[in-house]
Order: structure tokens, then sequence, then C-alpha cells
């Protein structure tokens, strides 16, 4: 019975890796940011980009306003574009 747990929880790791290992970002010191494409925001520290997030259910113009609902932000979360709460699907580390 252990083995057959194990060999279970290896295959779930296996075959859904972004829904079981979500990443998440501290993003309380972002100092700029830049859009990747119309759905993607990457934050910086001066020249050292912190993460990107990839919000496919909003438009994001370079001139958006961009409100962070919390610092440490992760997939599922919410962020408000020009005051509309945006679900974030992606967030990928790039410390």
């Amino acid at each position: 019975m252990k083995q057959i747990l194990i060999l279970l929880s290896l295959m779930v790791l296996l075959i859904l890796p972004k829904q079981v290992s979500a990443d998440c970002a501290e993003l309380k010191n972002y100092t700029n940011w830049t859009l990747e494409d119309e759905h993607t925001i990457v934050f910086y520290v001066g020249n050292t980009p912190l993460a990107s997030l990839n919000v496919p259910y909003c438009e994001i113009f370079p001139s958006s306003s961009i409100r962070l609902l919390k610092s440490y932000v992760c997939d599922s979360d919410n962020i408000v574009i020009d005051g509309k709460e945006c679900s974030i699907i992606e967030v990928e580390v790039m410390y």
C-alpha cells in the first residue's frame, strides 16, 4: 500500500508540476515594471528582474496603473490593473 501511495504521488508531481508547485514571489521592494506582452508583467528592483506575472484575462498597457493587493504574490492571487481586479495565472520567479 505504501509503495502505491509513493508511486501515485510521484505521478502527480510529474504530470501536474505547475498545479502542485505554484511559484510565489516577494514583490514588496519592486521599483518598476515593464511589459513582456499585453498579458505579462515583469517586476524589477533597479535593473534586476524579480518575477514575471502572467495575467491572461486582463489587457495591460505601458500606461496602465498596477497595484498589488499583497506584497507576496502566488499563482491564482489577484492584482489590480487600471482599477480592475485580475487573476494571476502564473508567477515565474526570476531571482
